[in-house]
This record gives structure tokens, C-alpha cells and sequence, in this order.
């Protein structure tokens, strides 16, 4: 745990959401002692849904290891990562999260981070959000012959 690291995250968020790029979040990315990466939300300056600033420094990351996998990295976050930030640093292989605000805190602002969390809880047919399945036959036939594959990486 590195306060100077956490400084970092919240001055980003403060910085570039006054500039208008997004909602007020930040976060570095972190391996051996060093920030590699930076992002911050990025929603409104792009027109983009996932740039939080995780999203953002993950790809950042990624770029400058030239590999998906965040092995070694600890994340510093100005904000609890968003459900879908959250899974994004799972599936990265990020080691440690820190964050400073949380999801209640951004839901006071009228962020949906808190709902999401809550609606993720609720089994598929009872989200607000319509959900139905179709044609899994035909999807899992896909993965049968993927899975048959010999140089296939299992991520």
C-alpha cells in the first residue's frame, strides 16, 4: 500500500474531470515500485461506455508490457472498480486492487456503479435489463471445434 501511488489516482480524477473528459476517476497501474500505466475516465471525451479509468490503464498496461496478463501489477483507483472494471482486472491478472472512494460514495453523484453490483445478485430473468437466451447449440458447436484446436490459449 503506497499513499504516493493513491495521490496519483485521486489527482488524476480531479484533474482530468474538471477538463471535462469524464465523471471524476482515476487510476495507475503499478509493478515493482513504478507506475506504468495511467487512465482516467474518458466516457464523455470519447463517446465510449468503457473508458473508466481502469478500462483505460489496463489497456494502457497491457500496451507497455506488450502482454494481457498484469502478472506483478497492483492497481491504485480513485473509486471501488465498477462491476465491469472489476472483471476486467480479474480476467488481467492484476495482484492487488487499492481503491479510495466507494461504489456508495459514486451512487451519491448518481453513478449506477452500486445498482450494478445489486443487479448482478438478481438471477437473469429478474434484472431490469431484458436478457434471453437462443441458438446455444449452435454457439457451443463453435466452442467443440475451438476446443479441439492445438495452438489455443485458454485465457
Amino acid at each position: 500500500m503506497n499513499q504516493d501511488f493513491m495521490q496519483a489516482a485521486i489527482k488524476l480524477s480531479r484533474e482530468k474531470s474538471w477538463q471535462g473528459d469524464g465523471g471524476p476517476f482515476g487510476a495507475v497501474i503499478v509493478k515493482d515500485g513504478k507506475i506504468i500505466a495511467r487512465g482516467w475516465n474518458q466516457v464523455l471525451r470519447k463517446n465510449d461506455p468503457t473508458c473508466h479509468a481502469e478500462m483505460v490503464a489496463i489497456r494502457a498496461a497491457s500496451r507497455k508490457l506488450k502482454d494481457y496478463r498484469l502478472t506483478g501489477c497492483a492497481i491504485y483507483a480513485s473509486c471501488e472498480p465498477c462491476p465491469m472494471c472489476l472483471s476486467a482486472l480479474y480476467w488481467a491478472g492484476v495482484e492487488h486492487i487499492y481503491f479510495a472512494a466507494t461504489r456508495k460514495d459514486a451512487a451519491k453523484l448518481g453513478f449506477a456503479d452500486d445498482f450494478l453490483y445489486q443487479e448482478l445478485q438478481c438471477e437473469p430473468e429478474k434484472r431490469t435489463l431484458p436478457i434471453e437466451q437462443m441458438m446455444r447449440p449452435e454457439a457451443v458447436e463453435v466452442f467443440n471445434q475451438w476446443e479441439k484446436l492445438e495452438n489455443k490459449v485458454i485465457y
